[in-house]
């Protein structure tokens, strides 16, 4: 009779040690389905969201890559194309031409190219920008910010911890989704 006692605590332990693990793995294995979308690469994929960027600079000073995977764009749907581009001329140049002193782009990755009277066409040569930002400023101080920062991916390393992320003061480089990855003004929405 003692022995069966004995069976039936053993039994007892036994089941309470294997429920007691079929629940730890069950809470586990949820919580690994939760988390586990957020840490494959690939999915997630470091942007700047153009509605909080305060065109600091540093974008261009604290990326890994060297120049900056940071890139300006062109939300050509906002632009106006005038004569007098913010995010193209120094404030107060009177004299519209093209000369380097007169452009506020620091490396001329800004090409401007005349449609018609009073109109120009504005592109970013990507492969001189930097990241710097003093156009977007430029343009979002004197215009209507068609002009914005965003990371590029195929230039990015899309490092774990973003070194532009861990420096940026406005807390603007955040991870979005991989097939959503660009933030565009043009939308007129936060994305």
């Amino acid at each position: 009779m003692e022995k069966k006692i004995k069976s039936k605590a053993q039994k007892r332990r036994e089941f309470i040690r294997t429920s007691t693990r079929l629940s730890l793995a069950v809470g586990l294995g949820g919580l690994t389905g939760l988390v586990l979308p957020e840490t494959i690469s690939g999915e997630w994929v470091w942007q700047i969201d153009p509605f909080e960027c305060t065109q600091c600079g540093r974008c261009a000073d604290e990326c890994v890559m060297s120049p900056s995977a940071v890139k300006c764009v062109h939300a050509y749907d906002l632009c106006g194309y005038c004569d007098l581009c913010g995010g193209y001329f120094k404030p107060g140049v009177s004299d519209l031409n093209t000369a380097a002193e007169n452009q506020l782009c620091p490396t001329s990755a800004i090409l401007r190219r005349f449609i018609e009277e009073p109109f120009f066409e504005f592109t970013i040569d990507e492969d001189l920008c930097i990241g710097c930002g003093k156009c977007v400023k430029g343009c979002t101080s004197f215009g209507n910010g068609s002009l914005h920062l965003q990371i590029r991916h195929d230039r990015c390393l899309n490092c774990n911890q973003c070194s532009i992320a861990r420096n940026c003061p406005s807390n603007a480089v955040k991870r979005v989704p991989a097939d959503k990855p660009y933030q565009m003004k043009g939308d007129f929405s936060k994305s």
